[in-house]
C-alpha cells in the first residue's frame, strides 16, 4: 500500500520547529506593522495594538534558536519609525539577496509614498548598489535577471505575509514545498483565494434565449463530442474560470484577462479527474490555478503543476479545441448551441466590454514579466499553438490574408484554416497539402481530394479523418512570456 502524499492543507499543518516559530513571530510583526487581516495582531477599537501572549513566547522561543533575521525583515514595516529604520540597518548589516523579494512584496502591500516603504527602498539601494527606480516592476524585472539563492524561510515568509489576507493562502506555500518556477515569481494578483469566483456548470440557455447577446459580441464557442457552447467573454471576463460538463466530458476552462487568453482542458488526466479554482496569484501575468484536490499550483497556459505536491508528478492536462469567434458566425454553425445564461449566481455588470475596459484600453502591463518582446505591441492578440513540445505564435493579419496557411510544427504539419469572421482553426496536416478552402466549411488537397471541415476533425471524401489540433488567442507579451523560445509567423 502507497504512502499517501500530504496535500497542502496538511502540509501548512505540519509546519514545525522554527519555521513554525518564524510563522508567529512573522504574523505578528506583519500583521501589526501593516495593519491587514483581522487576526490577534490587528487594531482594536481604541486603535491599539493587540498581541496575544503565545506570540510573544514564540518570538522568545525564536530568538533563542537565532531565527530572528527574517522577523526583523518584517520589522522594516513597523509604524514606528525609529523600529523600521533600526531593522534596516541589520538587514544591510547583515544582507542576503534572498530578502530582496521580501522586501518588495511588503513594499507593494504599502500605501504608495508611505515612509516605511521610502525606508525599504533606500535600503535596497544601499544593500544591492543598484540605483532603481521606486517601482517594484523595476525591480522584480532586475531581480529576475540575476542568479540568486532562495533564502530558506522565503516560504514561510510569504505564507505569513499572504495569509494575513487569505489565510488559505498558506496552503500554497510552506517548507519543503516543490518548485519547477521561482517562487518570487509567483506575485500575488490582488484578490482573494476565488476571489474572482469560478462558474461551477453554470445554467445554460437556447440560442434563441440569448437575447442580450449582440451579433458582434465576442464568444468561447466549445464543441465535445456533438455537443455545442457559447461562453461569453463579456460573461467569463467576470470569472475567469468554469468547470463544466461537456459532450459528456468534464472540462475547465482558464479564461486570463490579463494576458488574453482562455484555454480548455479535460478534468481528467489518466486515472485522476482535477476541479479548479482561481488562486488568486500569478505567474508571468498569467493566472495560477488550483487544483482541489491537493492544491498545488497549476499554469494556465501550459496545463501542468509548477508548485505543490503535484511538481514532478509528470501530469499534463489534455488541451482541448476553443474558438474565439464572434456569436452570430458561432450561432450560424451551430444552431442548436447552448449559451450561458445572465444568471450565474452573481451580481455583475455583464455589459460587452465592460470588464477590463480600461486595462484593454493600452498596452501596460499591469504586472511584471521578465522578458520584453520588440516583435510586437504587448497586447497585440496571437493565434497561439504548442505542439510536440515547440510553440508557435500566428499574427492575426496574417492569417488573415493567408486564410488557408500549412506550417511545419513540431513533429508534423498543421494546417491553419481562417473563415471570414477571422476565427482560426487549426489540423493535423502531416503528409498531406492543402491548396484550397471556401472559408466556410470545404478544404481541398493537393490531390484534388476534398474535405469537410468540422470542429473536432477534417473528413476526406474517402473518409479519413484529421484531428483538430488546440490553439487559442492570446496577448503576444503572455504568451512570449511563457514560451520565450515561441516562433512568431507574421
Amino acid at each position: 500500500m502507497h504512502e499517501r502524499i500530504p496535500n497542502g492543507h496538511e502540509r501548512a499543518a505540519m509546519l514545525k520547529g522554527k519555521s513554525m516559530k518564524h510563522a508567529f513571530v512573522l504574523f505578528g510583526l506583519i500583521l501589526l506593522a501593516i495593519g491587514l487581516g483581522s487576526g490577534p495582531f490587528s487594531q482594536s477599537t481604541t486603535g491599539k495594538i493587540s498581541l496575544w501572549p503565545y506570540a510573544l513566547a514564540a518570538q522568545d522561543s525564536a530568538d533563542a534558536e537565532g531565527g530572528m533575521a527574517i522577523a526583523v525583515i518584517a520589522e522594516l514595516a513597523d509604524p514606528k519609525p525609529s523600529v523600521h529604520r533600526n531593522a534596516a540597518k541589520v538587514v544591510v548589516g547583515n544582507w542576503h539577496m534572498g530578502y530582496t523579494p521580501m522586501v518588495l512584496e511588503m513594499i507593494s502591500l504599502l500605501p504608495q509614498g508611505d515612509q516605511r516603504a521610502n525606508n525599504m527602498w533606500q535600503m535596497l539601494k544601499q544593500a544591492t548598489k543598484q540605483t532603481l527606480p521606486k517601482d517594484t516592476h523595476t525591480w522584480f524585472k532586475w531581480l529576475w535577471k540575476q542568479d540568486i539563492k532562495t533564502h530558506p524561510d522565503y516560504p514561510v515568509f510569504k505564507a505569513t505575509l499572504f495569509s494575513s489576507i487569505d489565510k488559505r493562502f498558506n496552503w500554497f506555500f510552506y517548507d519543503g514545498m516543490r518548485l519547477s518556477i521561482r517562487l518570487d515569481e509567483i506575485l500575488w494578483g490582488g484578490v482573494k483565494l476565488d476571489g474572482i469566483p469560478p462558474l461551477e456548470h453554470p445554467k445554460m440557455i437556447s440560442a434563441s434565449e440569448a437575447e442580450y447577446l449582440g451579433k458582434n459580441d465576442i464568444v468561447f464557442g466549445v464543441y465535445v463530442n456533438g455537443e455545442a457552447r457559447a461562453y461569453p467573454k463579456r460573461i467569463l471576463a467576470w470569472h475567469e474560470l468554469f468547470n463544466d460538463t461537456v459532450g459528456k466530458v468534464n472540462v475547465t476552462c482558464a479564461y486570463c484577462t490579463l494576458c488574453g487568453s482562455a484555454v480548455l482542458y479535460n478534468q481528467k488526466v489518466g486515472d485522476k479527474t482535477f476541479k479548479f479554482g482561481t488562486s488568486g496569484f500569478l505567474y508571468r501575468s498569467n493566472k495560477l490555478m488550483y487544483d482541489r484536490k491537493t492544491n498545488s499550483l497549476w499554469s494556465a497556459l501550459e496545463g501542468v503543476p509548477v508548485s505543490g505536491t503535484l511538481v514532478g508528478s509528470g501530469l499534463r492536462l489534455e488541451r482541448l479545441p476553443i474558438v474565439t469567434t464572434k456569436w452570430k458566425d458561432w450561432r450560424e454553425r451551430h444552431p442548436t448551441t447552448k449559451v450561458l445564461s445572465l444568471e450565474t449566481g452573481h451580481r455583475r455588470n455583464y455589459g460587452e466590454g465592460v470588464a477590463y475596459s480600461d486595462y484593454f484600453s493600452h498596452d501596460k502591463l499591469m504586472f511584471p514579466v521578465p522578458l520584453d518582446s520588440p516583435d510586437l505591441r504587448n497586447k497585440q492578440e496571437v493565434v497561439a499553438l504548442i505542439l510536440d513540445g515547440e510553440a508557435v505564435a500566428f499574427h492575426p493579419s496574417f492569417l488573415k490574408k493567408n486564410n488557408l496557411h500549412q506550417e511545419d510544427v513540431g513533429n508534423g504539419s498543421v494546417v491553419i484554416l481562417t473563415d471570414k469572421s477571422g476565427s482560426s482553426r487549426v489540423y493535423d496536416a502531416t503528409g498531406l497539402t492543402f491548396s484550397k478552402w471556401d472559408r466556410k466549411a470545404e478544404v481541398k488537397d493537393s490531390q484534388g481530394q476534398t474535405w469537410e471541415m468540422t470542429e473536432e476533425t477534417l473528413i476526406g471524401s474517402a473518409g479519413e479523418k484529421r484531428r483538430r489540433i488546440a490553439s487559442n488567442r492570446s496577448f503576444w507579451f503572455g504568451w512570449h512570456a511563457q514560451f520565450p523560445e515561441s516562433r512568431l509567423v507574421k
